[in-house]
């Protein structure tokens, strides 16, 4: 029969056994699989693309007016304010009239004059010519009597002596009539010229626009032609100028035939909101030294969005392609071996997946080769895939079922 001891101890021989069972580790686990990789994805697209060229421009006053004084002598007021937008036949400078509207006077005194002479003599003319008509009837009574011998052959002389003096007198008299009337016409132009140049001593704006700087203030002496005053820029309507490749110049002259081509202008302060215009004018040569072909268009500019001197991205729209598969700009990615795209597929691996990308347009990019429409490609998480990952989507773009 064992003792207490050594049943103690064999009890404390079991406990320290079964201690040591539990911590022997149980069959060892596999390794684990590689966790998917989230991205955000979207499908590509079917639209219709329009073919656009897009290209720098500048942004050029469509009119631009250097405003001078026709006449000369003192500026008594400016009408504007720098800066501010004026209409056609605004009031913009005011010239001291005094010295004009005494000239006029002056001339149309003339005037005045030159028709009481013309009266005076021609109420001498009337005068002349009765007493010519009675000269030359009594000329010929003393004729019929001289040859009656009735009177003396010196009396009928003398009888028409008198006719022909009175009948070159009235000639005379005609002449000087000839003569004031041109007299006349002449003051009346110089009433005309002085009626002109009072006029100009208020300076009206020729165009429609905006002024810039003034160059004269009230107080000087101003004359005439001489520096401008103050320059308008006319900013509505305004033109875009820009440069195109010259293999484009048959396809923009053949549709702008055909229609209004359509040009957007995207301001480098505000690329959200273009401006929209049409084309205006084809230049009739090619620069021979960058291949390019000079076009301007025309925007109406009523919200003044569009400045002059301002550097834009001009957009000619010229076709539009059919059904073209398109993609977020996003999406595609540029690796040694060009550019790319990764394609999830149905058992949610990427594919990567080489694409011939066709031009951009807005923020989308369209693919000619290597993608069809209805694909989903990845949009985002592009550094962590690689062939074959596995993927999770955790974003789905527009278009994504």
């Amino acid at each position: 029969m064992a003792s207490p001891l050594f049943r103690l101890i064999l009890s404390l021989s079991l406990l320290t056994c079964a201690a040591c069972q539990k911590a022997i580790p149980t069959e060892a686990k596999g390794p684990a699989g590689p966790a998917a990789v989230p991205i955000s994805a979207t499908q590509a697209l079917r639209e219709s693309v329009p073919t656009e060229l897009r290209v720098v421009g500048t942004v050029e006053a469509s009119a631009i007016v250097q405003v001078r004084s026709q006449v000369s002598g003192p500026l008594l007021r400016v009408a504007f304010s720098e800066g501010q937008n004026v209409n056609q036949g605004d009031l913009l400078f005011q010239i001291d009239p005094r010295p004009f509207q005494e000239a006029l006077r002056q001339a149309e005194a003339a005037v005045s004059r030159d028709r009481a002479q013309i009266s005076q003599m021609e109420a001498t003319l009337a005068r002349d010519a009765a007493q010519s008509r009675f000269s030359e009837s009594d000329a010929a009574r003393y004729a019929e009597l001289a040859k009656a011998g009735v009177v003396s052959r010196s009396q009928s002389d003398q009888a028409k002596t008198s006719a022909d003096v009175a009948r070159e007198s009235a000639k005379a008299t005609e002449a000087a009539i000839t003569s004031l009337r041109a007299a006349l016409e002449s003051d009346l132009s110089a009433v005309g010229a002085a009626k002109l140049n009072l006029s100009y001593t208020e300076i009206q704006s020729p165009i429609s626009g905006r002024t810039g700087n003034l160059l004269v203030h009230a107080g000087n002496l101003v004359k005439a032609s001489d520096v401008p005053l103050v320059i308008i820029h006319q900013v509505a309507p305004i033109f875009v100028n820009f440069a195109v490749p010259e293999r484009h110049l048959s396809a923009v002259r053949r549709l702008s035939a055909a229609r209004k081509l359509e040009v957007h202008a995207f301001p480098q302060d505000s690329p959200d909101r273009p401006a929209s215009g049409t084309l205006a004018v084809i230049d009739n040569t090619v620069d021979t030294a960058s291949g390019t072909i000079k076009l301007k268009a025309a925007f109406d500019n009523k919200e003044g969005m569009l400045w002059p001197g301002q550097f834009v991205t001009a957009v000619l729209t010229l076709d539009t392609i059919q059904g073209a598969a398109t993609v977020p700009s996003e999406a595609v990615q540029t690796g040694p071996q060009g550019q790319y795209v990764y394609v999830v597929k149905a058992d949610q691996t990427a594919e990567m997946r080489p694409v011939s990308v066709g031009r951009a347009f807005g923020r989308r990019m369209v693919i000619e080769k290597g993608l069809a429409p209805g694909e989903t490609v990845v949009t985002d998480g592009h550094l962590r895939l690689s062939p074959g990952a596995h993927v999770q989507l955790v974003k789905l773009g527009a278009g994504t079922s």
